[in-house]
């Protein structure tokens, strides 16, 4: 199936024309979206809470924040850059009541509609705008005259005329710049998780860590570690960013593309594809989607857990000091 893609001629900023967009929160994507929009012509509003660093930031950015309700009550598009695990219950308690007739939800990442967590009102339907780049990225394209490729999904009762409005929505992003994709909720919801649990993020977080615990156990210094393992990463994903897999092996030395072919499928193997499919099933059936939100309802726990044992994990330590010494990288602690 091919998929459809939309470009700057296919999307028209007039059908935002005398239309307010409330951007909920001004966080990574809040701030890029809130920014591109008003420098595109767009009436643009942003709800942040007062006393925190991103109000701050938006007051100095020269917007004026204000309560989500009422950022609410103002908007014909509300726009959620907000983390997803407090999306249903804001929705609930604050977005619901106060919604327009005739409102559409624009969601930059389908968790919360494809999830059911949004009960939308009569009247109101949802649109997905989801940049495939982080907010800065977005940004930073838009201001070089560029734009980062996004993704288009329509809702449960939207149309023609909600496709246009999202189209133009894109457009004042810069999305349509790089290109729109015409998705579904359920497809940019289900691939962005497999992505980052399998690849992105849990799989070669673990992998990393994997390879360098067994290097180190096996007598190498640790900082040689963390440079084989960790280190160079960069190098090869820049190839596949630049080329495929294919201008990746044609970059590196003979040695290493034999060691790919050989030695790869020895690493992620046939029982590997068997866990990334049952992962996959979790993502589909909502199980992973139910854990998440159970997991935020007490308090998170586990995840704080996880989270404060891996930042104390040895490649973190040696990364660390290890990054002081080249100072070219602007390096990052958190």
């Amino acid at each position: 199936m091919t998929a459809k893609i939309y470009y700057e001629k296919d999307a028209d900023l007039a059908q935002l024309k005398g239309k307010t967009i409330a951007i909920l929160g001004y966080g990574s994507q809040g701030h890029a979206h809130a920014q591109n929009l008003r420098d595109s012509g767009c009436e643009v509003i942003v709800a942040e809470l007062a006393g925190t660093p991103n109000y701050e930031v938006a007051v100095k950015d020269k917007f004026e924040p204000m309560t989500t309700e009422d950022a609410v009550k103002k908007g014909d598009l509300v726009v959620f850059t907000l983390p997803d695990e407090l999306q249903g219950e804001i929705f609930r308690t604050q977005v619901q009541p106060n919604l327009k007739k005739g409102a559409i939800i624009v969601a930059t990442h389908g968790f919360n509609v494809h999830y059911g967590q949004f009960d939308m009102p009569q009247g109101v339907t949802a649109i997905l705008i989801a940049p495939k780049g982080p907010g800065h990225l977005v940004r930073s394209e838009f201001e070089k005259g560029g734009g980062v490729p996004c993704l288009i999904a329509l809702g449960e009762g939207a149309g023609d005329k909600e496709r246009a409005i999202g189209l133009a929505y894109a457009k004042g992003i810069g999305g349509t710049r790089g290109g729109v994709i015409e998705t579904t909720f359920a497809e940019e919801t289900e691939t962005d998780l497999f992505g980052e649990q399998v690849v992105l993020c849990g799989g070669v977080s673990e992998l990393v860590k994997k390879a360098f615990e067994v290097l180190v156990e096996a007598g190498y210094q640790p900082e040689m570690a963390y440079f084989e393992c960790m280190h160079e990463l960069k190098l090869i994903v820049d190839l596949f960013y630049q080329g495929g897999l294919n201008y990746m092996r044609y970059s590196v030395s003979n040695t290493a593309e034999y060691g790919d072919y050989t030695r790869g499928p020895r690493i992620v193997t046939e029982e590997t594809k068997v866990e990334m499919k049952k992962i996959l099933t979790e993502i589909q059936d909502g199980s992973f989607a139910r854990e998440w939100l159970l997991e935020n309802k007490v308090g998170a726990p586990g995840f704080k857990r996880k989270r404060a044992i891996q930042r104390r994990h040895q490649i973190e330590e040696v990364g660390k000091k290890l990054r002081k010494l080249m100072k070219w990288i602007d390096a990052k602690e958190y």
